[in-house]
């Protein structure tokens, strides 16, 4: 079996909107639903609002999150990313290309087509990367999950948050996102 070549960033050009993992192109899902948008521009909102004045900064696709393996330089990423929301604390991560390491919060919202790209692959690149937490927002189904990265560098998951539940997060004291507000945009 011939060895898989992996793909860097500077070989990177194309038309269409691409994610970079571990090496391999992956296509973004077509344009997504209307649902998919009011939730992605709630949720930005909720945290943008929260977030005004504070050293801390929230990003919205498209967002280039460049995960590198052992530095900063481009021949050394073998991962970007498009999340549909992204909090970063403090500018040392941020260049002008978008952020060059794990955020703080990355947030993806599924659409029909990308469930195991999100769930299986962004899974493991961000808890391998060191994003503190990561939230799935399932819009049709109306539910929540985040996992919290423990001392020992594995995710750990809430359980299944959905109508009636309140989103908080050690990562921003005193954040609190009301999910009946979220799945209610219809």
């Amino acid at each position: 079996m011939p060895e898989m070549q992996l793909v860097t960033l500077l070989e990177w050009q194309a038309e269409e909107r691409l994610e970079l993992i571990k090496g391999r192109i992956f296509k973004m899902s077509p344009a997504t639903k209307r649902i998919h948008q009011k939730a992605s521009v709630f949720i930005l909102n909720q945290l943008f609002n929260f977030l005004h004045g504070k050293q801390c900064d929230v990003y919205n696709a498209p967002f280039d999150v460049h995960l590198p393996r052992n530095s900063k330089e481009d021949k050394e990423i073998v991962t970007v990313l498009q999340p549909d929301i992204c909090v970063v604390y403090g500018q040392s991560k941020l260049d002008d290309k978008g952020c060059l390491s794990a955020p703080d919060i990355v947030v993806e919202i599924l659409s029909p087509g990308n469930n195991r790209k999100e769930l299986q692959n962004k899974y493991e690149v961000y808890e391998e990367s060191g994003v503190k937490e990561y939230w799935i927002i399932h819009p049709d189904e109306k539910t929540f999950m985040k996992y919290t990265l423990d001392d020992d560098g594995h995710y750990q998951p809430s359980r299944l948050l959905t109508f009636g539940d309140i989103v908080t997060t050690p990562v921003l004291p005193g954040f609190t996102m009301v999910l009946d507000d979220v799945f209610n945009l219809d």
